[in-house]
């Protein structure tokens, strides 16, 4: 979906989206029953629970500077292909309730998109991404999460939750 602005090639470098400390772990994405089986296919010990309709993995007690690397990562990148979940394919973009609306966000991590103007990033946004991420959020609510301090929002959908 990004490819127009991210190039795949800096995303395989970096990877930095698929590993999370104890305090990104909120940010997990959610997967599908059937991305589910896929990952559990090639990772039988990997564990899900359920989250409004969708599936997070289970990430136990991250201590200190310890690391939890998706399930669904390989030496070369993500097993799931053009399948990720749809956090993924919309990654550094967040959508995020804020104050009873849903907010696109965005996450300013992303080495390869933290340098580029704000402007540009929301003029992608208005090219048809916003209205593939906001029509997503309709059909699947458990994708939106509570806003979270520091993410700069883009655009807020017109219409209130």
């Amino acid at each position: 979906m990004l490819k127009k602005i991210l190039s795949g090639e800096a995303c395989a470098k970096c990877r930095l989206c698929c590993i999370f400390d104890r305090y990104d772990v909120w940010e997990t994405p959610v997967f599908t029953a059937e991305l589910c089986e896929k990952i559990k296919a090639a990772r039988p010990d990997t564990q899900f629970v359920t989250k409004d309709g969708g599936y997070i993995f289970r990430v136990g007690e991250l201590r200190g500077d310890e690391l939890f690397s998706c399930p669904a990562l390989t030496e070369n990148g993500c097993m799931l292909g053009d399948e990720k979940p749809f956090d993924c394919r919309i990654w550094p973009y967040r959508i995020m309730e804020v104050g009873g609306r849903r907010a696109i966000t965005f996450a300013s991590i992303c080495d390869e998109l933290y340098h580029r103007p704000l402007s540009q990033l929301v003029d992608f946004l208005k090219e048809g991404l916003a209205d593939k991420i906001f029509a997503y959020a309709d059909q699947h609510p458990e994708i939106v999460k509570p806003y979270y301090e520091g993410y700069p929002v883009l655009m807020f959908e017109r219409k209130p939750l």
